[in-house]
């Protein structure tokens, strides 16, 4: 748990050393300024130095925090349950590993597009991963024996469909970060006056923009759509209730930071914690959908269903 929050704090502070345009604030990488990174005199942090310095020493912290966890998990004694998350820590070792050195080439190569969408997206992979670990040694998770809830393939497909376009929405939000397309309509909610500009009228930037607003929108309705069906569900999916409400308030929150980003003219502030929210909304979607694979299940087929009760009728099929 003190992993995934450290991880958190860190996308933020990555949030930050984009949103005060600190990235190139150290040139070069692995050191600092030709120094040891772990040496580096703290009288000289200043500028956007502090921001892009301190990013890089809290990321080491993440990844030894990471060495730790690793080599705990895998002393415990092997089960079908720490084998499922010693998998995930080696994963996840690798992710953050990769992630340091997709970090020190944005230094290297001077902010590429590719190279820096790139890093943002996999620091919240590993932030997820960080989420399952600390749900899968959670005491109601290893303990559970129960019989799972059944529940529609429809229902279930809604989980998956609304994790996986919440991480599509935060792809969209890095290309437009990266991109510099924040201001690339300047106006909120409409964008030059209208719900829907003419595109030729205007360059690559606006489409992103643009895209990125209307991903708003379908995430919206995909989150909205589950809390409702949450709630109607009654008992049977009070696991999912306060995931659910929590992600319902923090799309409010993220659709008004993304104004504000817009009407302050990219605020640090809003800037920042845009990504931030970001990141919440994403574990709460990935929470829903971790629980459904554990807790619920989804009706046998009518082939699955006759072939157990009658082996025979498998010739029929």
């Amino acid at each position: 748990m003190f992993l995934a929050v450290c991880t958190l704090l860190l996308l933020t502070l990555g949030g930050l050393v984009h949103s005060t345009g600190s990235g190139l604030s150290v040139p070069d990488w692995p050191t600092t300024y030709g120094q040891n990174m772990f040496t580096y005199p703290v009288s000289k942090w200043t500028g956007g130095i502090k921001y892009e310095h301190g990013h890089r020493l809290f990321a080491s912290f993440v990844g030894l925090l990471m060495i730790i966890e690793l080599v705990w998990i895998w002393r415990i004694k092997p089960t079908s349950s720490s084998k499922f998350l010693r998998t995930i820590t080696v994963i996840a070792l690798s992710a953050v590993c990769f992630q340091g050195v997709l970090g020190g080439l944005t230094v290297l190569f001077q902010l590429p597009t590719a190279i820096s969408a790139s890093h943002g997206l996999l620091a919240q992979l590993f932030l997820i991963m960080t989420v399952l670990l600390t749900i899968a040694t959670s005491d109601s998770w290893q303990r559970f024996s129960g019989k799972k809830v059944s529940i529609p393939q429809s229902t279930r497909t809604l989980f998956a469909v609304t994790f996986g376009f919440t991480f599509v929405q935060i792809f969209l939000g890095a290309l437009t970060r990266h991109t510099y397309s924040g201001l690339a309509i300047p106006d909120f909610p409409l964008a030059f006056g209208k719900v829907i500009p003419d595109f030729s009228l205007y360059n690559y930037q606006v489409v992103i923009h643009y895209l990125h607003r209307v991903g708003a929108v379908i995430l919206t309705i995909l989150s909205v759509s589950q809390l409702v069906m949450v709630l109607r569900g009654g008992e049977k999916f009070s696991r999912l209730r306060m995931p659910m409400i929590a992600a319902a308030v923090l799309i409010a929150v993220q659709i008004t930071l993304g104004g504000l980003i817009v009407l302050t003219v990219r605020e640090v502030v809003p800037n920042t914690l845009h990504v931030t929210v970001g990141s919440l909304l994403l574990i709460c979607h990935a929470i829903t959908w971790f629980y459904s694979l554990k807790y619920f299940e989804t009706p046998a087929s009518s082939y699955q269903t006759l072939h157990v009760e009658n082996p025979s009728l498998d010739k029929l099929y």
